[in-house]
Parts: C-alpha cells; sequence; structure tokens
C-alpha cells in the first residue's frame, strides 16, 4: 500500500485552498474503501432488507435506486467537495469556506450538527454493533441449531434485558473503533479498511452463493427486482427517499471528514458515483442473500427490524451447514457496523486534533470514552430504563426511551438538515469558480445538471422526507 501523503501546495487550481501538511488517502481507491466502508453498514445489511420487504420488494428498489441518483450522489459530491476544499474537520472547513466568499460565519453551524450527529449516532449505533458480536459467538457456539421461534425471541430479550452483557458488548466494539482511529488515516483508518472491505466483499459474495443453492433463490430474486407498484404506498415512496439519503452517510460530517484527506487530482464526481454504485450493491446482495433464506423457511419478508436478529437465527439453525453460514453473516455484520463506526468517530476526532491541539491517540481515546459513556444510556434505555420518557409530556415523543430519542432526533433533524444545507450551501452560495474548481468537469451540460439538481430537485426532496418525518 502506497504510505501516506501530505497535501501539496501546489498542482491544481484550487490548490491555494489546501493546507500543507494535513493527511491524506493514498490513493482514489483508498477513499473509494474508506467512504464505501462508512456508507456500507448496519443501514444496508440490516435494514435495507427488512424495509424492501415491508415495502413490498422490486418497486421500493427501483423507487430506492432513483432517489440514490436524485438525492444521494448530489449530496455526496457537495459534501466531499466542501469538506476537501476546505481541508479541515467539518467545523473549521465551513468557517474557511464562509470566510473566503465573504458569508455569514453562522454557516459554521452546519459543520457543527453534522459532528454532533456523528457523536450522537455512533453512542447507540455501538450498542447495536455489540449485538452483532454477541451473535457471533450465538451462532458458533450452535445456539441456533433447531431452535423455535420462541427460543431465539427469548435469546434475543435476554441479550437486551442484561445491561452488563449489552455493557461488555458495547465496550468491546468501541474499544475497537478506538484503536484504528487512533492509528491515523494511513496506519489506522485506510489499513483497516484496506482488510475489512474485502472481507466484507467476500463474507457477503459467500452468502449469496449459498442462497443461490436453495431452491426459493428464484423467488428472493423476483421478489427484489420484478417491481409491483400496486403495492408500493405514498409511505413506501417515502421511505426510499429517505433510506437513500441515509445509507450514504451523508448530513453527519462523515464525507466532509473523508474528503479533507482527498487527494485534489481526484475527481469527485466519479468518485461519488462509484461510492454509491458500491453501496447500492452491497445492498442489494444482502437482500439477495436474505431473501431465498427467508422464503426458503416459510417467513415473513415483512418482518421488519426483527428480521436479523430473530427471524434469520431460525433459518440459520434449520438450515445446513447453519452453523458455519449463521457465523459468516453475523462476521459480515460486525465488519459493516465497524467501517461505518470509524468514519462516525473520525470527525470528532479531526476537530480535537485542530481546535484543541490535541494528538490523535488522545483524541481518540477522549471521543471514545464520550461516545461510549453516551452509549450506556442507551444500554440502559432497553431494560432498566425502558420506562423512562424524558419527552413523554409531548405527544410526538410519547413512549420514546433514549434510545428511541437519539435515533429520532439524528435520523430525522439532523441528518436531513445537514443534506440539505449542504445542497444549499454549494448550489447558492459556495463561489461558481471555488465549484468548479472542485468538481473538474468545467462548466457546461454537466456541471449546469448537478448544480440544478443541487438547487432545486435535492432540497424539494429533502424537504418532503423532512417535513413528512415531522407529521
Amino acid at each position: 500500500m502506497t504510505e501516506l501523503t501530505q497535501n501539496p501546495a501546489a498542482g491544481s487550481a484550487a490548490s491555494d485552498d489546501s493546507n500543507a501538511g494535513h493527511p491524506m488517502w493514498s490513493s482514489r481507491l483508498a477513499f473509494i474503501l474508506a467512504a464505501s466502508g462508512s456508507a456500507v453498514g448496519l443501514g444496508n445489511i440490516w435494514k435495507f432488507p427488512y424495509i424492501t420487504g415491508e415495502n413490498g420488494g422490486g418497486a421500493f428498489v427501483l423507487v430506492y435506486l432513483l432517489c440514490i441518483a436524485l438525492i444521494g450522489i448530489p449530496i455526496m459530491v457537495a459534501e466531499v467537495a466542501i469538506g476537501r476544499r476546505g481541508g479541515s474537520s467539518p467545523i473549521n472547513s465551513m468557517r474557511k469556506l464562509a470566510a473566503r466568499d465573504g458569508l455569514s460565519k453562522r454557516w459554521v453551524w452546519l459543520g457543527g450538527m453534522g459532528m454532533i450527529a456523528s457523536f450522537l449516532i455512533l453512542s447507540f449505533y455501538s450498542v447495536i454493533g455489540g449485538w452483532a458480536l454477541a451473535y457471533v459467538g450465538n451462532s458458533a457456539g450452535g445456539l441456533f441449531v433447531g431452535a423455535s421461534s420462541e427460543s431465539i425471541g427469548e435469546m434475543f430479550g435476554g441479550l437486551l434485558s442484561d445491561p452488563y452483557t449489552l455493557l461488555m458488548w458495547h465496550s468491546l466494539f468501541m474499544v475497537l473503533v478506538v484503536m484504528i482511529v487512533a492509528r491515523g488515516v494511513s496506519s489506522g483508518m485506510e489499513k483497516a479498511i484496506n482488510i475489512l472491505m474485502p472481507i466484507l466483499f467476500a463474507l457477503i459474495l459467500v452468502m449469496v452463493g449459498y442462497a443461490m443453492s436453495t431452491d426459493s433463490f428464484g423467488a428472493g430474486f423476483s421478489f427484489l427486482f420484478s417491481p409491483d407498484f400496486s403495492k408500493l404506498t405514498t409511505e413506501g415512496v417515502l421511505t426510499a427517499l429517505g433510506h437513500a439519503f441515509f445509507t450514504l452517510s451523508l448530513g453527519m460530517g462523515v464525507m466532509m471528514a473523508y474528503g479533507s484527506y482527498l487527494p485534489k487530482n481526484v475527481s469527485i464526481v466519479k468518485t461519488a458515483f462509484t461510492v454509491s454504485i458500491v453501496d447500492t450493491l452491497v445492498a442489494l446482495l444482502a437482500g439477495l442473500a436474505i431473501f431465498p433464506l427467508v422464503f426458503a423457511n416459510g417467513m415473513e419478508p415483512g418482518a421488519g427490524p426483527g428480521l436479523i436478529f430473530q427471524t434469520l437465527p431460525i433459518a440459520f439453525g434449520q438450515m445446513p451447514g447453519g452453523v458455519l453460514f449463521g457465523t459468516l453473516f453475523f462476521v459480515l455484520l460486525v465488519v459493516a457496523a465497524v467501517t461505518s463506526a470509524i468514519s462516525l468517530l473520525e470527525p470528532v476526532v479531526e476537530w480535537f486534533e485542530e481546535q484543541k491541539g490535541i494528538d490523535r491517540t488522545k483524541g481518540a481515546l477522549i471521543g471514545g470514552w464520550s461516545i461510549w459513556a453516551l452509549g450506556v444510556l442507551t444500554i440502559l434505555s432497553l431494560n432498566e430504563w425502558s420506562g423512562f420518557h424524558p419527552l413523554g409530556m409531548f405527544e410526538r415523543f410519547e413512549g420514546k426511551t433514549i434510545f428511541d430519542l437519539l435515533d429520532y432526533v439524528t435520523a430525522n433533524l439532523m441528518m436531513p438538515l445537514g443534506g440539505l444545507f449542504i445542497a444549499l450551501f454549494m448550489g447558492w452560495f459556495m463561489s461558481k469558480q471555488a465549484t468548479e474548481n472542485e468538481l473538474s468537469i468545467g462548466n457546461g451540460a454537466a456541471f449546469k445538471l448537478l448544480m440544478f439538481i443541487l438547487r432545486f430537485v435535492t432540497p424539494a426532496a429533502v424537504l418532503v422526507v423532512f417535513v413528512y418525518n415531522l407529521m
């Protein structure tokens, strides 16, 4: 692997916007793997299959792909471009760009909101990553073999009701993430991603290969790719719109932070397309791996969030080689969770380095410990504090635990707002010259189409999701 490079002081039309000495990804491939690792997470392997199942299959997938093109890719292009031009953490990138273009200092809030969102998300994401770690052991130990749906449900319920076991897995997951991020861009994140992403692709191909050997692969394939628009509701369209936005790690400062390490000679537009294709491919492969198993065992594809942790273990317990393939599947889930968690911690650590003068190791430890501590509240809200609803006096938040509130605030408020203002900033406020320099696609038809989408289409679509989530 090529060693870490430093940001050049010259060599491109936008080189005057660079930060000399700022670390860089060693290559375009390194950034693609890192950004894909961030995008490919629990949302692809856990959430995408069950929301596809809930919304009728093929028609939902078609709408989802359209939303990736109209919302996901343009916002990713904008966020990465802002990060590379600023060459800093999300907060400092927004501060620099606002100053250069004579804009309001309040734009720094956009970077701050993204960083806070990544902090909050990782606090409960780590707990779910801990569930996946626990299920690796459960599967490898043969606990799913011959188990009934009742015993599988009791197993999952028992895990959630035990705060000490959850704390152990949450702690182990966070330690792993902190160790990787503390080692830096090249020695830590890039090296880990270069190992983990090929493992992830290999594991998911193994799972798809097994699914192809079952008699129900055709049924699973048809469910995923044969559109039946009679099963698609307005709510399903909005769900596809929202998931297309969230699956690419947008609006939380991650792509801004990763973009700050992107060399100037790398095409942002081509790279964003590649990352989006990889992310979407993994989601579709996850569906091809999961739905044949669901149909082969006579289960319901619209089983909801329990599809992974309560429905699939039953299938693994009944099928030949279930111990092996069940273990491989949950290892895949852990790898996907780790690659995303790395990216969620990075904006926080990058800010500590720049703003507080703290070295990376200490920054990773401080950030990781703070996130771990907040994660304890999520753990308690699943058991000891399950009856505690902090905002229960408001009808909208009635019955929501701390875990539910963290998920709601980040997914339904902070991320859509972040994506909306990223699109508006690049579409309306960032100087045209700076935008052309970063995108390097000239100012012809492609540039005009992208700017039209960022100015009008993407904001309108995100507003629809945002308003719907508030209703």
